[in-house]
């Protein structure tokens, strides 16, 4: 029997979905785990995380996993989160085959930060995610008309040319806001360049079962990467420390990004104050807030986070943020939005020096 007849034989009988449905139920330990937060809303979260990495899961393995007609979808925005995401971002994302050539095209917009990353993507295998090639937009040659052409290959091919390694699977796009509301946003597609093909082939039961395995596998292996990596904060809580940026790095980190990440941890009448008061030439810099399972704050209706054009400066030039529980009056309060405990990240985003940033835990009516 070959491996579509025993496909077909599994998905006749049930087994694919069957194990489907079981590798669910066993992703929901990690909520009940002794290390997890067990407050109410914390678990409930929890569990509604657990959901959203499925969708992303069905969305990269089920609906969009087809390398020869690579579509750029979102992974990460206001309702799938994860791995500390940046609510300034617009995430891009699509499966590439390193052995063909692709042509990225579109137009520029007036988006102030715009990287395209060539990726060993291995979230699945709870591996992580490797760049093999990078290209900056300052890098890029674009047309009079904004319109902009690149072409990635593990050959060079022009100017345009971004890298790809023997196991590169995936091409990655982030842009980067200031402001949202006065800001276009690059308009960017993928094919590739090398391809005769009509259209793609029908499912067969072979890549369906591949399929519903990868999304289980990315499910469990990629909620604990990040459930461990948020581990290792515990001894920096309320402390704006600097992160390991290899690891960063090595789990798809933004190479012209300096990463600070801790976890932070509020009583009800208490109030986390943080200064920078170096601010070095940078493309931006942001401040995020996060639950416990390094998910943004809903900031669709919170104000969860700062940039380097949305905060307010001190007459030195230096920023001071306030997280805490009601607004102390301050432009640049940081809402909990019912949280007491969570993430944080600070990001130094295309900066040549990466100063320190400070904070205390003060008593919420000393503020004023």
């Amino acid at each position: 029997m070959d491996e579509e007849e025993r496909a077909l034989e599994r998905i006749k009988s049930g087994e694919v979905w069957s194990e489907f449905c079981e590798g669910l139920r066993r992703s929901g330990d990690l909520v009940l785990s002794e290390k997890a937060a067990n407050t109410p809303l914390d678990r409930a979260e929890g569990y509604r995380y657990l959901t959203r990495m499925l969708r992303a899961g069905l969305e990269s393995f089920v609906e969009s996993n087809d390398p020869d007609f690579p579509v750029l979808r979102c992974p990460v925005h206001t309702t799938i989160k994860m791995g500390a995401d940046n609510p300034d971002n617009l995430y891009q994302n699509a499966p590439i085959n390193p052995n063909h050539e692709y042509r990225i095209y579109g137009k520029r917009g007036t988006i102030g930060y715009l990287g395209f990353s060539a990726v060993v993507n291995r979230y699945s295998s709870g591996g992580g995610m490797v760049t093999d090639g990078f290209l900056d937009a300052e890098e890029i040659e674009v047309n009079p008309d904004g319109t902009l052409e690149i072409f990635a290959s593990q050959k060079p091919k022009g100017k345009n040319w971004l890298r790809l390694g023997p196991e590169t699977n995936a091409i990655n796009v982030r842009q980067t806001f200031q402001n949202r509301a006065q800001e276009e946003a690059a308009q960017i597609f993928i094919e590739r360049s090398d391809n005769p093909a009509v259209g793609p082939d029908p499912l067969s039961a072979v890549k369906l079962e591949k399929s519903l395995q990868g999304t289980v596998q990315f499910l469990q292996n990629t909620t604990r990467l990040f459930f461990d990596w948020a581990e290792s904060f515990t001894v920096s809580i309320n402390q704006v420390e600097p992160a390991d940026q290899e690891f960063c790095q090595a789990i798809g980190g933004d190479p012209n990004i300096y990463y600070f990440h801790s976890k932070w941890s509020l009583n009800d009448d208490e109030a986390l104050v943080i200064t920078a008061d170096d601010i070095p030439e940078c493309q931006t810099w942001n401040f995020v807030l996060q639950n416990f399972w390094m998910e943004s704050l809903d900031y669709r209706y919170h104000q969860i986070h700062l940039n380097k054009h949305t905060a307010h400066y001190e007459p030195d030039g230096s920023v001071k943020i306030i997280v805490a529980h009601s607004n102390p009056d301050h432009p640049n309060w940081i809402d909990t939005a019912h949280h007491r405990q969570g993430t944080l990240c600070w990001r130094w985003i295309g900066a040549e020096r990466h100063p320190p940033v400070e904070s205390k835990v003060l008593k919420f009516d000393s503020l004023k």
